[in-house]
This record gives C-alpha cells, structure tokens and sequence, in this order.
C-alpha cells in the first residue's frame, strides 16, 4: 500500500497530516506576517527616496534572515523553531537572554493547524482540498497583517482573487460555483464595498473601510461564488460589532479607535467555505421567515 493510498483509505492517517502541515505551515504565517509588512514598507520607502541606495542593508526577505530572538538577536537553531513543541519545552522563554517568547507564535500555528484538520475533515483527500488549503491560510496570514497593520497587502489578496478565478475555470472549486458564479461574485465584491466607502464618505467625510477590504470581499467572491456574498457581509459585520462593543464595554477601547474589517470578512469566508450550505440554508429560512 502506497503513502497515498494510506491517506486514502485511513482517515486518522489523514487528518494527522493535515495536523501536522497544518503546524509546519503556521510556522511560516507567523513569518509572513511579520516580514512582508516590513518588506513593503522598505519597498516604498526606497520609491519615495531620491537616493535609494542610502536605504540599503542587509537582506531581508521571507528567507532571509534566518529566525532571531527580536529582543537579543541570537540566530535561532532548528531545535528552538519547532512548532508548538519548542515553545512549550522553553517555557515561553528565549534560552540565550530569557525574554519572553509572544504566545501568539504557536496560537497562530495551531490555528494554522485546527483549519487545515477541518478543511480536510470536510473535503476529503481531493485534488481540489489542497486549494481550499490555500484559500484558508491566506485567510489566516491576511487577518494577522490586518490586525497588526491595519493594511490587506495586494501581494495576497489580489493572487488569491486570480487564484479562487483559475480555480473556478478548471473545475476544481465549489461543486456549486461555475465560473459565471465566481466572476459576477469578484466583480460584485468588489463593488459593493467600494460603493459603501463611497457613501459612508460622503455622508459623515470619513473612510469607514480601506481597499484592501474590497479585493478581500472580491478574492471571497471569486472562490464562493455571488450567492455567498451578502451572507458573508452580514457574518461579518455583525461579529465585528459584537467584538467592536465588547472592546469598549470590558476593553477600554475608544469609540473612534479604527477596528480592522479584514480578520471578519475572512472568518466569515472561511465559515461559508466549510459550512456554506448550512449558513446558506439558515440564511433563505430566515428571509423566508420575514
């Protein structure tokens, strides 16, 4: 019996795997979501300069350098990077200079982890599951970025948006989504959260989203279809209000402080991909209801 054929055949096998690379994988979200805000920062930065040759240093990339303690800078050895287990055996504790490691490391890889387990749980071993994969850890890295930086970088959203297209095109997407499906869902996407910005800013002159948001919206549209597009719109803002009043009820959060769309729209995503039927259904029922 072949490796593959295992998969096949024993579930545990699989889900185990998906563990696993689930695990390996976040390891590198926490990466990207780190560097490729510094990496664009540096990009513009050398834009606007006029001499951009003062900006030079050293490399810096999603490879290099390799991985350091941010508080004393001792390159990290492979046995300090495993994911979870190193955390755990250091006790949260940098082992050269003691600093404390953030816990959000090896939160964010057995997140990575949990969503890889759930989308195999729910597509099965498919030629079509490692897209669904990759849909939902660009999700996860673009949330991250979006809480940190406020920012939804094109480098992901705009591949994800062409990529949930080329998925439709060849088949291998959502049974239930054709490609008419995805591109009316892109397009409408897009501009309906673009006519949102347009209409909250002319009514109180602020900017209540960013374009980020509307590529996201757009990148969702192409991968589950128009049909999916006001259940995700309604998901999302009502989790986002939820958590934006408990923020200043219990958090002391300022009315005014800006809450980062992107996190919402993409675990409403990410829910209409493994549960879409079911909200689907829930959604018409309610409607029906009314």
């Amino acid at each position: 019996m072949t490796f593959a054929s295992a998969l096949a055949t024993y579930p545990t096998l699989l889900f185990g795997c998906a563990a696993l690379l689930g695990l390996l994988v976040g390891s590198f979200i926490n990466v990207v979501a780190y560097r490729l805000p510094i990496m664009l920062e540096r990009t513009w930065q050398e834009q606007i300069s006029e001499s951009p040759s003062e900006l030079a240093s050293e490399t810096f990339n999603l490879a290099v350098p390799r991985s350091r303690c941010p508080t004393c800078s001792t390159q990290l050895s492979a046995i300090e990077n495993v994911p979870v287990l190193s955390y755990l055996a250091l006790r949260g504790r940098c082992r050269h200079c003691g600093s404390a490691i953030p816990g959000r490391y090896p939160l964010v890889e057995l997140a990575a982890s949990l969503i890889s387990v759930l989308i195999v749980m729910t597509f099965g071993y498919t030629l079509s599951v490692l897209a669904y994969l990759i849909f939902a850890w660009c999700l996860l890295t673009a949330s991250l970025i979006d809480l940190d930086h406020h920012l939804l970088p094109d480098d992901i959203t705009l591949p994800l948006l062409w990529l949930g297209l080329l998925i439709a095109a060849t088949g291998l997407g959502l049974p239930e989504v054709s490609l008419f499906d995805s591109v009316v869902g892109a397009a409408a996407g897009y501009l309906i959260l673009w006519s949102l910005f347009w209409a909250f800013l002319f009514a109180t002159g602020k900017e209540g989203l960013g374009y980020g948001d509307f590529k996201l919206l757009a990148a969702l549209g192409a991968w589950l279809g128009w049909q999916a597009l006001l259940p995700i719109l309604l998901l999302s803002s009502l989790t986002g209000a939820v958590v934006g009043l408990a923020l200043i009820a219990f958090g002391g959060r300022e009315r005014s402080s800006p809450l980062p769309f992107g996190p919402f729209l993409a675990a409403a995503g990410f829910s209409m991909l493994v549960w879409g039927p079911k909200i689907l259904a829930l959604y018409a029922g309610l409607f029906t209801a009314l």
